[in-house]
């Protein structure tokens, strides 16, 4: 079945159950088409006459410009409009609008933590059988885990990434004969390398990110405590069997610590340790482009960052301008362990064209329709990694569907709220700033709630 794709493919205007958050960004104004579209792969979804749904997240700018651009010849084929809006507000305000009946029909939630809290209140939809049928065939059963709540499951997995990378500039490191650190002694010593010859910092580092700011440093932290201790003790911390004060994190954060508050190795082109609280995250790394810093800690989605606006005036590559290695073992012979991050579309409306909707968002069609589009990865093992982007995606996507990969979701995003989404943060940019690590892990641990 084929059909012409109708008209302008509205996606800015809010639907009336995301009107209260506040428009921060550009969500995706698709010009007309115009041409025809194959309809076959998408005759199991059904149609539907007159049908809307509203969806609401945090992707913003040239990244909602691309997801609504996944989904169009979707909602042309269906019939469903759909109505995207992104809001950087969104993790605040989403539950409070579903408290108040103004949710829209789907919730792209960034957290397995902020999934748990709104499935307490009673506000989400299971997912259908569409849904879970796609995720038992394409994701993991760890990815599963992530989008179910005491014992129910709520929603599959969308886009993925790997936290960890270290971003670099290939010909610096060739011209002066650097190699990838195989261990994190390794990195320390080419850290102290680039000190010592005085001409520049070895780090760049950002911690602004708004009400989230310091979550960049997060994810040092959880680097390091899965690199040093393994993934059992990276379990045990994020789900409280052992205090957020274990020696073994203290250790963790005293390892990012020879980095993050030690004015030899920060902030190179930016300025001294404190301008990391300063420095917004998405423009933290370029310095690396001018030759101000060297080595840059963010996850893989940082690739859409070095071409803000789209194109590829900064090549991303093993022999282009950047490229990243992923933070070393702490021994050679250590399996790969990666952190990473994802988001898992909840539903507030129990509808068939919501289900339908959410049962193509969980399919290897549209997966591979996204990932082609550039900038992101998939874990679904459907996805071909030859659609990736960039090398260091395709890597990416390879990495997440290796059986043999350790993968851990990010940390932060699993704790409770309270402390995941409030005081690690503020307790990171305390800990730059100048207090101790037995002071700030105290300060967290106590904030952990009781229940």
């Amino acid at each position: 079945m084929r059909v012409h794709r109708r008209g302008r493919l509205i996606a800015a205007a809010a639907g009336v159950g995301v009107a209260a958050l506040a428009l921060a960004g550009c969500t995706g104004d698709m010009e007309e088409g115009g041409e025809d579209v194959d309809c076959s792969e998408y005759e199991e979804y059904g149609t539907f006459e007159d049908a809307t749904v509203t969806i609401g997240g945090t992707i913003l700018d040239l990244e909602a410009d691309r997801l609504v651009e996944s989904w169009s010849d979707f909602a042309t084929c269906t019939g469903i409009t759909i109505d995207y809006q992104g809001s950087s507000e969104f993790e605040a305000q989403i539950a409070v609008l579903a408290e108040g009946g103004n949710a829209p029909d789907i919730g792209i939630v960034p957290q397995p933590g902020l999934l748990a809290r709104l499935a307490q209140g009673g506000w989400l939809i299971p997912a259908s059988e569409g849904v879970e049928a796609n995720v038992d065939e394409f994701w993991s059963e760890d990815w599963k885990a992530y989008g179910t709540y005491d014992g129910t499951f709520y929603a599959a997995p969308l886009m993925a990434s790997i936290k960890g990378y270290i971003w670099y500039s290939p010909t610096e490191f060739e011209e002066n004969g650097w190699e990838i650190p195989a261990t994190l002694d390794d990195l320390t010593a080419l850290s102290q390398d680039i000190a010592d010859a005085g001409d520049h910092k070895p780090w760049c580092v950002g911690l602004e990110s708004g009400e989230a700011t310091g979550w960049p440093g997060t994810d040092w932290i959880e680097d390091y405590v899965l690199r040093l201790h393994g993934p059992d003790v990276y379990d045990q911390w994020v789900t409280h069997e052992i205090p957020f004060n274990d020696p073994q994190i203290v250790e963790a954060f005293d390892a990012v610590g020879e980095y993050l508050k030690n004015d030899d190795m920060v902030n190179g082109g930016i300025g001294d340790v404190s301008t990391q609280i300063s420095e917004a995250f998405q423009t933290a790394g370029l310095p690396i482009l001018d030759g101000e810093c060297s080595l840059h800690h963010q996850a893989s989605f940082y690739e859409t960052f070095w071409n803000p606006e789209g194109g590829d005036e900064v090549t991303v590559a093993s022999n282009g301008d950047i490229f990243g290695f992923l933070l070393p073992p702490a021994d050679a012979g250590d399996p790969l362990s990666v952190t990473g991050g994802g988001e898992f579309p909840v539903a507030f409306r129990d509808a068939e064209e919501v289900e339908a909707v959410r049962t193509f968002l969980s399919s290897d069609t549209w997966a591979n329709n996204r990932v082609s589009l550039g900038g992101v990865i998939s874990a679904n093992t459907g996805v071909d990694p030859e659609n990736a982007s960039s090398e260091l995606l395709v890597q990416s996507i390879e990495i997440l569907q290796d059986p043999e990969t350790t993968f851990r979701f990010d940390g932060s995003d699993l704790m409770p709220g309270a402390v995941g989404a409030a005081s690690f943060w503020t307790g990171i940019v305390e800990w730059v700033g100048g207090a101790s690590t037995q002071s700030v892990v105290d300060e967290i641990e106590a904030s952990w709630p009781a229940s």
